[in-house]
């Protein structure tokens, strides 16, 4: 696969039609993110972890009879945070957006969420926060947005340093674009031993994540004890992780193709984090296509799921390389470890 370059925000939004919007609670230590299409998109989803936390997502299989979406949601706070997905239909549904249903209009808005409720965050909540926060989220779509501890990346931590949100996007030779937005929050780490060299870094472009290069040591095939485990105390870390992430492309896709566009892109997630898709583990990418007219064919597809696994090791590093320092963090980031 040749590639001319990284689109010019090096951003999911380099998809024409995408918009991205951030909403998040610091004092919570968490968050929710939205992409929302300009009008509905193509989608489908697939799922390789073994704890997965999801809304909607049944209908996105091939052989189910939606076809198009209004927007996908990605969240903290676990099962909380799947009502964030309510305060997106209603901002939609305040717009005039959803599926036709007679005179009723009903926004498809599936949606997957992450663990990060013992994160060093206050969750002594009243009211379930994640409803707003959607909203919220939706209102601030635009093709510029923060990426790192922002977002549903807000409480995100790998297994050696705070995750993130994160995102990358590349330009086919033809012009097509390609795009993946991610949220980090791994059993497993991002860094190899020593937490300097991302398992990424033969995808970096630009320095985009530091520019450490790839690890010139060899033999490891035993990963090191995770800090984010020994943080949250082993016994409480059953099912708290899970990296969720959008692989999206202008190039006119079907459902079909859309699902194998993301069952393509945990090739990217398991280059970046090791290990991934551990029973432990909720791993799902969502493969979208904004795209309009007949499918394209078996060999420019192939090029595109390609080039969707590739941005998203890319920006899985980018979200972890991008996390900010905040109060009442129970590990440290990326930056910090490294000067």
């Amino acid at each position: 696969m040749a590639a001319v370059s990284k689109g010019p925000r090096n951003l999911i939004t380099d998809v024409a039609g995408l918009r991205v919007g951030n909403a998040q609670d610091d004092h919570i230590k968490t968050g929710t993110t939205v992409l929302a299409g300009d009008k509905p998109f193509t989608a489908s989803v697939h799922v390789m972890g073994g704890a997965p936390g999801t809304k909607e997502t049944d209908l996105l299989a091939p052989d189910k009879t939606v076809e198009q979406i209004d927007a996908l949601v990605l969240s903290g706070g676990s099962a909380f945070g799947l009502d964030a997905c309510s305060g997106v239909m209603d901002g939609l549904r305040a717009m005039g957006r959803g599926f036709a249903i007679g005179a009723m209009r009903i926004p498809i808005v599936p949606g997957a969420i992450i663990f990060d409720l013992i994160n060093g965050g206050a969750k002594d909540w009243d009211e379930n926060p994640y409803r707003a926060l959607g909203r919220e989220a939706l209102q601030n779509a635009s093709e510029e947005f923060a990426t790192g501890t922002a977002g549903a990346g807000t409480g995100a931590m790998a297994a050696m340093q705070k995750g993130g949100l994160g995102s990358a996007s590349l330009i086919l030779p033809d012009g097509t674009t390609v795009g993946a937005l991610v949220v980090v929050n791994a059993l497993g780490s991002v860094t190899t031993p020593g937490d300097k060299h991302f398992w990424a870094a033969p995808f970096e472009l630009g320095g985009e994540f530091g520019g450490a290069g790839p690890d010139p040591t060899t033999g490891h095939v035993t990963p090191a004890k995770s800090r984010k485990e020994q943080a949250m105390m082993l016994q409480a870390t059953q099912g708290a992780n899970t990296t969720i992430a959008i692989v999206a492309t202008d190039a006119p896709l079907n459902k079909t193709q859309c699902h194998r566009l993301a069952v393509t892109a945990h090739d990217g997630m398991a280059r970046a984090i090791v290990p991934s898709h551990t029973p432990l583990d909720g791993d799902l990418v969502f493969g979208v296509s904004t795209g309009e007219g007949a499918a394209v064919d078996q060999t420019k597809f192939r090029e595109i799921a390609a080039a969707g696994a590739v941005c998203l090791s890319r920006a899985i590093a980018r979200g972890v390389y991008d996390a900010t320092k905040a109060p009442g963090d129970i590990i440290p980031t990326y930056r910090d470890m490294n000067g």
